[in-house]
């Protein structure tokens, strides 16, 4: 039987993705005959779109707003997906295995960029990315977060997941022109396309130390465009880490298990961006 090499990352929208120029260079150098592409599924026809897939899949990217119905399907789950209620990896057999690759490539993409001594930190937006920044910012050593939601129910939520994995949280209106505690990090989880009234990102660009958008695409995102005083770190830098740890999930099962020549992985994946 021929070993399954199909795979893809799905998602709505979709046609904005890097993923498939970073897994098809890495499958290159590694010599695979895989097949990375990209598929627009939303929340209502994610069950349906993996049901029909048969066995030449080999496993799935999800990105928004697939990360929550990953999670549901999935028969097994790594720490970081069991933590989070989130999978942005899935892979398939008999037995569909959800992973939270989002964790540690936010914690790579942060460390890379000088920023492990932060303590104090802004989150925008409350979905799943959210969650998974926090268990990131938890891991870095912060301890005290302002989240800030679109929603009162989101804020609710958000600032429940944050108190149990132990992180002090406050919560704000995203659109809240309030003066907002100086911090040494912002998260923003928006899309990139979000924009926010011209005052509230003055001042939250302000007070809110470096900022690192989730967001890659269109980019300056508006909220980037705010940012003139402190350091700016786009999303590509986290798509480029968790999907290392993708493609070692793809190949060896497992998303802390070493590719063969990893030093010369990275180097074509990051120049796959360029």
């Amino acid at each position: 039987m021929t070993s399954p090499s199909r795979l893809a990352v799905w998602g709505d929208p979709i046609d904005h993705s890097r993923s498939p120029d970073l897994h098809n260079a890495a499958y290159r150098l590694l010599g695979l005959d895989w097949e990375y592409g990209r598929r627009q599924v939303d929340e209502a026809g994610f069950d349906e779109a993996l049901d029909s897939l048969d066995a030449t899949w080999r496993g799935l990217s999800l990105t928004m707003p697939l990360k929550e119905r990953a999670h549901a399907r999935a028969h097994a789950l790594d720490d970081d997906a069991r933590l989070t209620g989130a999978v942005n990896t899935l892979l398939l057999g008999e037995e569909i295995h959800g992973f939270n690759t989002d964790v540690g490539g936010l914690t790579s993409a942060l460390l890379a960029a000088g920023l492990a001594q932060v303590r104090t930190a802004r989150v925008l937006g409350g979905g799943a990315t959210a969650r998974s920044a926090l268990v990131s910012l938890l891991r870095l050593g912060v301890d005290e977060v302002e989240l800030r939601t679109r929603r009162p129910e989101q804020a609710e939520e958000l600032a429940g997941f944050a108190q149990r994995i132990g992180l002090k949280a406050t919560t704000n209106e995203l659109g809240s022109g309030s003066p907002p505690p100086s911090v040494d990090l912002t998260v923003s989880t928006l899309p990139g396309s979000a924009a926010l009234p011209d005052d509230v990102m003055t001042v939250l660009a302000r007070e809110g130390g470096a900022l690192f958008s989730a967001a890659y695409a269109p980019w300056p995102t508006p909220l980037a465009q705010a940012w003139t005083d402190a350091p700016v770190l786009t999303g590509l830098e986290m798509l480029l880490h968790q999907a290392v740890a993708q493609i070692r999930i793809f190949l060896n099962g497992a998303p802390d298990a070493a590719l063969p020549d990893e030093p010369a992985v990275l180097g074509v994946m990051r120049a796959a961006l360029r």
